[in-house]
C-alpha cells in the first residue's frame, strides 16, 4: 500500500454568529472532500470541531491545530483565508517549517503529480 499525502485545510473558522461559523465550516468541507478526490488525505480541523464552541478555551482549539499542521505533508487555503488570524498562523507556522501551502486546489494537484513522478520504482 502506498502512502498517501496528508493535507490540512486552512481557513477561517469563528465568527460573529452561529450562520457565519456554519458558512465557515461548508466552505472548508468542500475544499476537504477536493482533496480527497484528488487522491490526497485531507484534515479538515472545522469538521473536528464543529459544534465545540465555548467548550474550551480558543488556545486549545489553536494550539491543537498547529500541532495538526506539524503532521501534515502541505496545506491548502480556503478563499478569504487570510481574514481569519488564526489561518494566518497557521500559514507563517507552515512557511516557517517548509510545509508546503497552496491557495488552489490545481496548484496542491500538481504539486501531488511531481511527487508520483519521482517515487523510485524496481525495476528488473
Amino acid at each position: 500500500m502506498k502512502r498517501l499525502k496528508v493535507v490540512y485545510v486552512a481557513g477561517p473558522f469563528r465568527g460573529p454568529d452561529h450562520y457565519a461559523i456554519h458558512t465557515n465550516i461548508i466552505a472548508a468541507e468542500a475544499l476537504a472532500l477536493k482533496v480527497w478526490k484528488a487522491g490526497m488525505v485531507a484534515i479538515c480541523p472545522h469538521l473536528n470541531t464543529a459544534h465545540f464552541q465555548g467548550a474550551a478555551v480558543d488556545e486549545i482549539w489553536l494550539d491543537g491545530d498547529i500541532e495538526l499542521v506539524r503532521r501534515c505533508d502541505a496545506m491548502i487555503l480556503v478563499k478569504d483565508w487570510s481574514r481569519s488570524s488564526g489561518t494566518r498562523a497557521e500559514v507563517e507556522f507552515a512557511i516557517a517549517n517548509d510545509i508546503p501551502v497552496f491557495e488552489s486546489i490545481e496548484g496542491l494537484v500538481t504539486w501531488h503529480a511531481q511527487l508520483s513522478e519521482q517515487v523510485p520504482t524496481v525495476q528488473d
